[in-house]
C-alpha cells in the first residue's frame, strides 16, 4: 500500500508543477525529423536539407514509428510519457542505491520539482516538458548508472554507448560519468586534465596548421557570426553572472554531499559528476575563446553539466537525512541545502555555500552554538512554513493569467506548487506520514485523494494547446493544402518563431523562422542560407536569427519590444517573391493578387494566401 501511495504522490507532483508544451522549444524540430520520416518532400526544408543534428541520432525512426500508429500529436504524448516514466524510474533505482528504498521515493519527488535547467539562458533542461531525443538518451543513461551501482557493469556501458546512438551530446557525459566510476579516482583527475589539454593543442593546431584545419574545421567568419548570432549560449564568454551561479551550485551541492555522505562510492560517485561537468565547461571555453573548431561548438560540451546537476539533485534527500542526524549544525545545513534547489526568494548559490560553509566549521562550534542553531532551524522552517500561507493566500485571492488549460482553482493551486519549497514540503509531510502510520485505511484515504487530485489535475498538464498537425485544423485549412504544391515553400507574416503551422497543419516547407536556423551550427551552407534568406525578407521583417544584437540592444536600452513593424504591402509582396525559394506567403493584410482567404473562425480567420508563381507572373521583373 505503501509503493501505491507514494506512486500516486509522484504522479500527483508531476501534474501540479509540470505542463506538457508539445511544439514548444526545440519540441516542433524533433517533430519535423521524425514526420520528414513519412512525408519526404519535408527533407527539402531549410533545416532538414543540409547536416543536421537528424543525421545523429536514430531517435527520428522511433518517433515516427508512433506517429504512423497513432497520429501526430497522440504519438508524441504516448512517446513523451514513456520517456518520462522511464527517466523517473531509472532514476529512483539509481537512489536506492545511496538511500534507503522509501527515501528514494523522496529522491524522485525532488527531481520532478526542480527545474533541471543547465548551460546559459535557460535554454534547456533534462526530463523537459516536450518530446526530444534527449528525453530518451537522459532515460537510457539514467538507467546506465542504475545498472551500474547494481553492479551490472558492463551492462551500464552497454546502455550507454547505445544511448549515443539517439543523441551523443547527452549521452556522452554518462559515458564518462561510468568510465570515470570504473577508474581510481586520481587516475580519473588525470583523464580528464588529459583530455582537456588534448582539446587545447587539437584547436591551437587547427587555427595555426593549415594541414589540420583540412580535418578539424575552423569556421568561416560568415559561418560563425551566425552561430554567434543565433546561438549565442554555445559561448561561454557570453554567459551572465546568473548563468554561472546556475553552473556553480550543482558543483558547491557535489562538494558538500561527498563531505556529509559516509561510503567511498557516494563519494566517488560526487568527484565523477564534478569531474564531468568541469571537464564540459573546460572544453566549451577552449572551443568558443581559442578558435571556433567546428566539432568543438557542435560538440556543445557544455551540456555535459547535465549530468553533473542530475546527480547532485539525486544525492540531496541522503545528504540532507545524514545531515538531520547532527545534533549542532545539521538541521539548518539540510535546509539550506534543500531551500538552495526549492526557494526561489534566496540566492540558490549562497545558499548552498552556506550549507557546506557551516557543515565543515561543525567541530568547531560549541554545544551552546549548537543549541542556538537547533532554534534558529526551527525559526527559519516557521518563517518559511508563514510565507508559503502568504503566497498562497496571495494566489487564492488575487487574479492569474489563464492558461486555457483547466479551471481557475486548478491553476491557482499549481501557482502555489509552482513555488517549489511549498511542493517539496507537501511531499515531505505525505512521504513521512505514510511511513510512519500503519493504517490501511488511512492510507487508503490518501491514495485516494491523490488519485482523484491527479485525475482532476493531470488532463490539463498534458493537453496540448497548440493545434497544429490536429485533424481538426488539418481539415479546416484543406483548401490552403490543396492550393499549395507538396514540394513548395510558405512563410507566415509576421514571422513566427516555430513553423509548426506549416509543417504539421500545411505539411509543407517553412522558408524561414528563427527556430529554423538552429541548424546553422551544423552546416555552413545552412548558415548561409540563412543569411541570404533574411536579406530577402528586409522589406518585411529585420533578421530574427541575430538574437545576440537584439539582447545586447535590449539591454542597453536601444530596442524595445513595441518597436514598430514592417507592414506587408504591394510592393514588399512582390519583392521578397521574387526570391524562386519562396512558394507562398500567408499574411493578414489584403494588397491585392487574388489571395486565397480563410474564412473560418479562429486566430486565421480573414488572412490570405498568396501565391508567389501568380506575384511574380502580376509583376514584371525589371
Amino acid at each position: 500500500m505503501v509503493a501505491i501511495t507514494l506512486t500516486l504522490l509522484l504522479v500527483a507532483l508531476w501534474a501540479v508543477t509540470h505542463c506538457y508544451s508539445g511544439f514548444d522549444r526545440d519540441g516542433a524540430l524533433y517533430a519535423v525529423q521524425a514526420v520528414a520520416k513519412i512525408q519526404p518532400p519535408l527533407q527539402a526544408d531549410l533545416y532538414l536539407q543540409n547536416t543536421t543534428q537528424d543525421h545523429y541520432t536514430i531517435f527520428s525512426p522511433i518517433y515516427a514509428f508512433f506517429i504512423r500508429i497513432f497520429g501526430l500529436q497522440t504519438g508524441e504524448l504516448i512517446l513523451f510519457a514513456l520517456c518520462q516514466v522511464w527517466f523517473y524510474a531509472a532514476a529512483g533505482m539509481a537512489a536506492r542505491e545511496f538511500s534507503s528504498r522509501n527515501a528514494a521515493w523522496l529522491c524522485v519527488a525532488l527531481l520532478i520539482i526542480t527545474v533541471g535547467h543547465y548551460g546559459a539562458y535557460r535554454v534547456v533542461n533534462y526530463a523537459e516538458n516536450y518530446l526530444s531525443a534527449r528525453s530518451l538518451a537522459e532515460a537510457l543513461v539514467a538507467t546506465a548508472i542504475a545498472c551500474h551501482f547494481r553492479r551490472w557493469r558492463w551492462q551500464a556501458l552497454g546502455i550507454a554507448v547505445i544511448a549515443m546512438f539517439i543523441h551523443p551530446l547527452m549521452a556522452l557525459p554518462g559515458l564518462l560519468l561510468l568510465i570515470c566510476l570504473r577508474l581510481p579516482v586520481r587516475l580519473a583527475v588525470i583523464a580528464a586534465v588529459g583530455g582537456v589539454m588534448a582539446t587545447l593543442v587539437s584547436a591551437f593546431m587547427a587555427v595555426h596548421l593549415p594541414t589540420v584545419s583540412h580535418v578539424l574545421t575552423v569556421m568561416d567568419p560568415a559561418w560563425l557570426e551566425v552561430v554567434r548570432e543565433r546561438s549565442q549560449f554555445l559561448f561561454i564568454q557570453y554567459w551572465t553572472p546568473a548563468d554561472w551561479k546556475l553552473a556553480a551550485r550543482p558543483l558547491v551541492c557535489l562538494t558538500l554531499s561527498a563531505v556529509v555522505l559516509p561510503t567511498e562510492r557516494a563519494r566517488k560517485l560526487c568527484i565523477a559528476a564534478m569531474l564531468v561537468g568541469v571537464s564540459g565547461l573546460a572544453v566549451t571555453l577552449i572551443a568558443g575563446s581559442i578558435g571556433p573548431v567546428a566539432v568543438l561548438l557542435q560538440g556543445q560540451a557544455w551540456r555535459w553539466m547535465w549530468i553533473t546537476g542530475f546527480i547532485s539533485v539525486l544525492l540531496v534527500v541522503p545528504t540532507v537525512f545524514h545531515m538531520w542526524r547532527d545534533d549542532r549544525c545539521g538541521p539548518l545545513c539540510a535546509l539550506f541545502l534543500v531551500f538552495a534547489w526549492t526557494y526561489p526568494e534566496i540566492d540558490s548559490l549562497v545558499s548552498a555555500g552556506l550549507a557546506l560553509m557551516l557543515w565543515l566549521a561543525r567541530k568547531h562550534l560549541s554545544e551552546r552554538a549548537g543549541y542556538y542553531l537547533k532554534w534558529t532551524a526551527g525559526a527559519v522552517g516557521a518563517i518559511i512554513t508563514v510565507w508559503i500561507l502568504a503566497h498562497a493566500l496571495t494566489y487564492f485571492r488575487g487574479p492569474i493569467p489563464g492558461s486555457g488549460r483547466e479551471s481557475l482553482i486548478v491553476g491557482r493551486i499549481r501557482e502555489v506548487f509552482g513555488l517549489g519549497i511549498s511542493a517539496a514540503l507537501f511531499a515531505g509531510l505525505v512521504w513521512f506520514w505514510v511511513n510512519k502510520n500503519r493504517s490501511r485505511n488511512a492510507a487508503l484515504v490518501v491514495s485516494l485523494t491523490l488519485l482523484a487530485a491527479s485525475v482532476v489535475i493531470l488532463p490539463g498538464s498534458v493537453r496540448q494547446l497548440d493545434a497544429a498537425g490536429s485533424r481538426a485544423e488539418v481539415e479546416e485549412f484543406g483548401d490552403w493544402r490543396r492550393a499549395i504544391p507538396p514540394d513548395s515553400s510558405v512563410l507566415i507574416l509576421p514571422a513566427r518563431n516555430s513553423p509548426a503551422f506549416v509543417w504539421f497543419t500545411l505539411g509543407r516547407a517553412s522558408y524561414l523562422t528563427v527556430d529554423q536556423s538552429a541548424g546553422a551550427v551544423f552546416s555552413p551552407i545552412t548558415a548561409q542560407e540563412v543569411r541570404r534568406r533574411s536579406a530577402v525578407l528586409l522589406p518585411v521583417s529585420e533578421p530574427d536569427w541575430q538574437l545576440l544584437t537584439h539582447n545586447t540592444e535590449a539591454e542597453a536600452g536601444r530596442r524595445k519590444d513595441g518597436a514598430p513593424k514592417r507592414p506587408l504591402t504591394a510592393e514588399s509582396l512582390s519583392s521578397i517573391c521574387r526570391d524562386p525559394q519562396l512558394g507562398f506567403v500567408i499574411a493578414k493584410e489584403s494588397v491585392g493578387f487574388d489571395p486565397l482567404r480563410h474564412t473560418h473562425a479562429g486566430g486565421f480567420r480573414n488572412w490570405n494566401l498568396y501565391d508567389c508563381r501568380h506575384v511574380r507572373s502580376a509583376v514584371p521583373s525589371t
